[in-house]
């Protein structure tokens, strides 16, 4: 496996995110929202959005899985791992995802967390893929990029649990390790 060429630099990244920071400020104004972040490549994403965020905000953490199973007839199906450690009603909550591709996995967190009756529910996701949507129905309301359909690892986003800790968002070239 090769990392091939750095297709975001950290400064690229830096920019947009503060960028980013901006638009909410300025959409949330007078609000605390709950930043809720979708372990675990969206962690370093929203350590800097929060940092960009010069009003007080909350955050919290889930973490989920997609797999197959025989209950599911083979069919991907999405499980909660770690659920939030505070309640969500008539809260202003902002999902913080790493990246939207298909939709599906985001559709049934946000599909979950409307029946906990959040005052709002918006999305901001660093790396955006809207070509790929088989759901349309998720709030996706600030994106730092739209990608092509390439593998990527740094800034949070990992291969085999390797190259988070890039700073910068690099494109994979060769086999993928396992």
């Amino acid at each position: 496996m090769g990392v091939g060429e750095i297709y975001l630099s950290a400064e690229q990244i830096a920019t947009r995110v503060a960028e980013l920071g901006e638009e909410i400020t300025a959409d949330y104004a007078g609000k605390e929202p709950l930043l809720v972040g979708a372990l675990k490549a969206s962690f370093v994403f929203l350590a800097d959005l929060t940092r960009a965020l010069p009003f007080l905000h909350h955050v919290d953490f889930v973490e989920l899985a997609g797999y197959t199973s025989d209950e599911t007839g083979g069919t991907p199906a999405v499980r909660l791992i770690k659920d939030l450690d505070a309640s969500i009603e008539g809260r202003d909550v902002l999902l913080v995802e790493d990246i939207v591709d298909t939709g599906l996995t985001l559709h049934y967190l946000v599909r979950t967390f409307r029946l906990r009756s959040p005052h709002s529910l918006e999305v901001v996701t660093l790396l955006d893929r809207p070509y790929r949507r088989l759901v349309e129905d998720i709030p996706v309301r600030y994106v730092g990029f739209t990608v092509p359909d390439e593998f990527f690892v740094g800034y949070g986003f990992d291969q085999a649990e390797q190259f988070r800790g890039l700073p910068d968002l690099w494109i994979v070239r060769g086999s993928p390790v396992v």
